[in-house]
């Protein structure tokens, strides 16, 4: 698969595009800021940068003129932002960018631009790519969620949302108010890939903590048992319960279920 570059000095777009992408296979570098995006671009080969047009220290737009003008833009870069107007697209596409995304970032067009983009060579600068404008007056938006600027069809969550025992939470515990009730091994990752739901036994969920807690308690062991079934693979995962994959980034993030790149194939195998 692809080695591909995130640049954004928002650390939570920089986690959340790199587990969708490492998700699918890919190598995901990250860099903070267009200082460290040079660094990673000198030190070894990218098929791909993702990078964000307002940064503190040098933006997205020169950043690209300076790859173009010195002849380093050997790999298609697709732009970010969320403030970004048709104006600065249009600059980014005639200096040599493949396609522009606005945030939020919908998962649909993240997933089709990466796919184009490792398909073709990056433009040249005198050629403008095609760019994709904002939506039109008068077109009906998706609804966002209170608190999340992302829409809830196909759009990625909020990296900073909140809830239910999302705080201070690791893989496998139960959440706060439990008075140390424990979740069934048989779904908190003690059990091989595939064990039965059968096996979550009544006695071990929190029954006399408040509905919320204990239904928390009983979602982190379901997803966690998925999770491990499928060797953390969201794609099978998302078939598994029937959620959509942005539904459940979100009911993840919310769980506080850790969805560091790779943890669920390395407990699988142990």
């Amino acid at each position: 698969m692809a080695e591909i570059l995130v640049v954004d000095d928002e650390i939570g777009i920089r986690e959340l595009l790199s587990e969708i992408l490492g998700d699918e296979g890919h190598t995901v570098l990250l860099a903070d800021s267009a200082r460290e995006a040079r660094a990673v671009r000198e030190r070894q080969r990218i098929d791909l940068v993702l990078l964000d047009i307002w940064m503190p220290d040098t933006d997205g737009i020169t950043l690209l003129k300076e790859w173009a003008s010195g002849g380093r833009l050997t790999m298609p870069v697709i732009m970010m932002s969320g403030h970004a107007t048709i104006d600065t697209a249009a600059e980014a596409a005639r200096i040599g960018a493949i396609d522009f995304l606005e945030k939020p970032i919908t998962l649909q067009k993240l997933l089709r631009a990466v796919e184009v983009g490792l398909t073709r060579p990056p433009s040249k600068p005198a050629a403008a790519a095609p760019v994709s404008a904002p939506a039109a007056v008068g077109e009906e938006p998706t609804a966002a969620l209170p608190g999340m600027p992302y829409t809830a069809d196909e759009s990625l969550p909020n990296p900073q949302a909140s809830g239910p025992g999302s705080a201070g939470l690791a893989v496998g515990n139960v959440g706060p108010g439990l008075s140390g009730a424990a979740v069934s091994p048989a779904l908190s990752g003690a059990t091989v890939p595939g064990s039965p739901m059968a096996r979550l036994l009544l006695r071990e969920l929190p029954l006399d903590a408040p509905l919320r807690d204990a239904r928390d308690a009983f979602e982190r062991a379901y997803f966690e048992h998925h999770l491990m079934r499928e060797q953390g693979s969201m794609t099978r995962v998302a078939e598994r319960t029937g959620l959509e994959r942005t539904h459940l980034y979100r009911k993840l993030k919310q769980l506080g279920i850790d969805l560091t790149r790779g943890a669920w194939r390395k407990n699988s195998s142990n």
